[in-house]
């Protein structure tokens, strides 16, 4: 029973970072919450968050597979067959590169020096929410449906403080992405297909550290958690494709000022 219960949690944490990963909300934040509402042992947070990030990484990879596959063809088209009919896609993939620069170099230096209390994590989600907020109040724009190099250094630049517990990568790079103008639909697909780009290393990374300190961790949860991260970020990134609008990142802010402020009171009892 007590076993079950156990596996009970990681299900419950997988689901957690399955959806918070796509929705602007925050993974990192709401695991370092649960696992302490459930009293899980995290010792190995940074692992635990690589190997579900993998099952997030591998949803949006197959929901993505179409709009990946036609820019690692016309790469290869443009940079091998000099075939100047893909130029576009080859652009589009540098672009990328150069979005995911910034967090890969930020996270690389700093990401064990990062403070992940609930205090720390709850002004994070604050920020987001307000952030969030923020580009909800923009109004009666005239969207732009093309990301220049300008738009996908400063996406980077945003997406970096992501490494910040609690700081939503999806909503940062949103935030980053609306604030320059550009259709909300056109900011996700690049939002999560340079989450895909810097998941490639992470992944790696996290699979090769878990075989590590295999010894210190729940493999079965670790397992059971990774499926349902992968279920529930496709599900998740599905749902927020075919319903979410500016209009309705109002409640994505609400949702993170209220369990940022639940996040700073537990801290403090």
């Amino acid at each position: 029973m007590i076993e079950f219960l156990e596996i009970l949690k990681y299900i419950i944490l997988g689901i957690i970072q399955g959806i918070t990963e796509v929705f602007p909300v925050s993974s990192s934040g709401h695991l370092t919450l649960f696992a302490h509402l459930f009293n899980i042992d995290l010792s190995n947070l940074t692992v635990f968050l690589m190997i579900t990030n993998t099952g997030s990484f591998l949803a949006l990879l197959y929901f993505f597979r179409k709009d990946v596959g036609q820019l690692i063809k016309g790469t290869w088209h443009y940079l091998i067959l000099r075939e100047e009919t893909s130029k576009e896609d080859f652009q589009y993939v540098v672009k990328l590169l150069i979005a995911v620069i910034p967090i890969g170099i930020f996270g690389f230096f700093f990401k064990d020096y990062l403070p992940n209390d609930l205090l720390s994590v709850g002004f994070a989600l604050i920020l987001t929410g307000a952030l969030l907020y923020f580009v909800y109040r923009v109004k009666d724009i005239q969207w732009k449906n093309q990301i220049t190099w300008k738009n996908a250094l400063i996406i980077g630049a945003f997406q970096m403080f992501a490494v910040f517990p609690g700081i939503s990568r999806s909503g940062i790079t949103m935030t980053g992405g609306l604030m320059q103008k550009i259709e909300l639909k056109k900011v996700l697909r690049f939002s999560f297909l340079s989450y895909i780009v810097v998941s490639v290393p992470v992944s790696l990374l996290g699979i090769y550290e878990a075989f590590t300190v295999s010894e210190n961790i729940n493999i079965i949860g670790y397992v059971v958690a990774f499926i349902m991260s992968f279920v529930f970020s496709l599900l998740a990134v599905k749902v927020l494709y075919q319903y979410v609008k500016v209009k309705n990142l109002i409640y994505f802010a609400g949702y993170c000022l209220f369990v940022g402020f639940i996040s700073i009171l537990l801290y403090f009892i």
